[in-house]
């Protein structure tokens, strides 16, 4: 009788058994077992079938893996010297365990408030007066009929990124010097001559200004390429029903690009406390350090020129994990509002 049946029974050895037609005794759980590793089998012969027939195109990840492995990973390796007092003597495994008394150091000393008021003032208002230009230029030019200006325009916005910033620091020290044109434009319609990088309440109109200057056209490219995707068929459809040209923008386009959006803004948050080095430090001078002294330049100033490589190198991972933890954040509210969001 119990050769016929068929169904599922308790079992001497812990589990419950599957007993077949043909008197087969199959255990519930090892069953189950095999069934995971011979899909797990059927996938890695899967993906090792593929890397075989696409080996070119995972030859060519191999420069962009060593690369990000060696100026990426290998370096953390020397972050701890941020709990160290560093000698270079003693080496970094020698010098003497000090925990957090940098970054302790960092966080009570009288800079901290200034610092992180001027960083914060540059990325704020960079991101808050920067990011809408790209968008703004990509509606723009996607709208604009006459081909040969739209070409023309293309150009002129694309061209200040592929200039150095050492070039465009010079160009602004040129234009704001005494004699320069910015004075020369004011002295024409009635206006005293302005000490430009002498006014320290100056410094963050003039570096975010011409970082949008210099970045605009080279950040809507990525928008122009989305909308560039969107269908002509939603658009006649819209004229159809009467829209106007902002409804269809609003609606149509708008719609298309806010996953974009979000992404890059997300991207954007996330660097919130990594100012700029090199412009920064340009366009210092002894006058204006009241507002252009940020992190980045700080570090710098006490790490390479100081010879404080440990209490630099924890200022400079401070900055790093705030940059991290405001990461995480927006990440995860933008995916709550949106939809949309990095991982």
């Amino acid at each position: 009788m119990s050769g016929g049946n068929s169904g599922n029974q308790p079992d001497g050895g812990g589990g419950p058994v599957k007993r077949s037609g043909q008197g087969v005794v199959v255990r519930a759980g090892a069953g189950a077992a095999v069934g995971t590793v011979q899909t797990r089998g059927a996938r890695a012969v899967k993906a090792l079938k593929l890397a075989r027939k696409n080996w070119v195109l995972y030859a060519f990840l191999i420069p962009c893996l060593a690369y990000v492995i060696i100026f990426n990973y290998v370096p953390m390796y020397g972050v701890q010297i941020a709990f160290r007092d560093f000698a270079a003597s003693k080496g970094i495994w020698g010098s003497d365990w000090v925990g957090l008394k940098h970054i302790t150091r960092f966080l009570s000393s009288y800079h901290f408030m200034t610092l992180l008021k001027n960083t914060l003032t540059l990325s704020v208002y960079s991101l808050v007066a920067g990011f809408p230009m790209p968008i703004i230029l990509a509606f723009v030019l996607n709208y604009t009929t006459f081909r040969r200006f739209r070409k023309f325009a293309q150009t002129a916005t694309y061209a200040p990124h592929l200039i150095s910033t050492v070039v465009i620091v010079g160009m602004l020290l040129t234009f704001m010097q005494g004699g320069g044109v910015f004075n020369q434009l004011l002295a024409k319609i009635g206006v005293d001559p302005v000490l430009w990088t002498g006014t320290p309440k100056l410094f963050p109109h003039i570096y975010v200004w011409s970082g949008i200057w210099q970045g605009t056209g080279w950040s809507s490219i990525i928008y122009i390429a989305v909308l560039a995707g969107v269908s002509s068929e939603l658009h006649e459809a819209a004229i159809v029903d009467g829209a106007n040209i902002l409804h269809r923008i609003w609606y149509i386009d708008f719609a298309e690009l806010l996953p974009t959006v979000v992404i890059l803004l997300i991207m954007n948050l996330g660097q919130v406390m990594s100012v700029g080095f090199e412009k920064v430090f340009l366009l210092q001078n002894p006058v204006n350090l009241e507002t252009s002294e940020v992190i980045a330049t700080y570090v710098y100033k006490t790490g390479i020129q100081g010879a404080q490589y440990s209490f630099s190198a924890a200022v400079g991972l401070f900055n790093n994990l705030v940059n991290i933890v405001l990461l995480v954040i927006v990440n995860k509210v933008a995916d709550v509002v949106t939809g949309s969001s990095l991982w």
